[in-house]
């Protein structure tokens, strides 16, 4: 009688622990992110900054207001960190709906991964600056092939930037238009302290310029493409 009550609790045991492996299986696939038809994923929920990263200066320069990622303080950058991916990416397209303050600067990073203080070191960032000082305008790659002096979009307006990037190759659309097509060089000249802004892999990050910039980010979707390019 014994024996046959070991055999009976062992094969209750076995069955209840691939009964809890195959529901926490079911379970995760139920929250793994999903693309829509089109093959696009959202990386912001509207209401948080669930699978983002804030750099450690100045994390308050980021809140999440009325279903908007608001950008306004000191710098800081805030780094994708969620699971489409496994927040890595190689080949893509990358589009945000923006919304800039007069005078404000901001930046949308590619290829690029976390660090806690300073300007990220690895990775390319698309200009957002339409007023600001700065002469490299949005859709700039920037120090790497810049739109100067003058903006294709205005300030106070809802615009989308779009990217698309395959291998070396970056194109950066403005509401459809394509207003900046490059093919980086295997070995492109760098000023001094650019010299890690090749095209590679990695992450994306937003970028918090100054206390004196406001810029809105809402709609951010991904769309990883192949790694090989027929």
């Amino acid at each position: 009688m014994t024996n046959q009550f070991h055999l009976l609790l062992s094969l209750a045991l076995v069955t209840f622990s691939a009964t809890t492996v195959a529901a926490a299986k079911d379970t995760k696939e139920a929250d793994a992110p999903k693309p829509d038809k089109d093959g696009w994923y959202s990386l912001f929920n509207g209401k948080d900054l669930t699978g983002w990263k804030k750099s450690k200066e100045s994390p308050e320069t980021f809140k999440v207001v009325d279903g908007e990622i608001v950008v306004k303080g000191p710098r800081c950058h805030l780094f994708y960190d969620g699971p489409v991916n496994k927040a890595h990416f190689k080949n893509f397209e990358w589009k945000c709906e923006i919304f800039v303050k007069p005078n404000s600067n901001s930046g949308m990073y590619f290829h690029t991964r976390y660090q806690p203080t300073g300007w990220p070191a690895r990775g390319q960032e698309v200009q957002i600056n339409n007023t600001h000082p700065d002469p490299r305008k949005t859709g700039s790659l920037y120090r790497e092939h810049d739109i100067m002096d003058k903006s294709p979009v205005k300030d106070n307006e809802w615009f989308t930037q779009h990217v698309i990037v395959q291998g070396r190759h970056a194109i950066v659309k403005i509401n459809g238009k394509v207003v900046n097509d490059h093919v980086q060089p295997k070995n492109p000249e760098r000023e001094a302290g650019w010299e890690k802004n090749v095209m590679s892999s990695g992450t994306f990050a937003i970028q918090g310029h100054d206390p004196g910039s406001e810029v809105r980010f809402r709609k951010i979707l991904v769309k990883p493409l192949p790694d090989k390019i027929k």
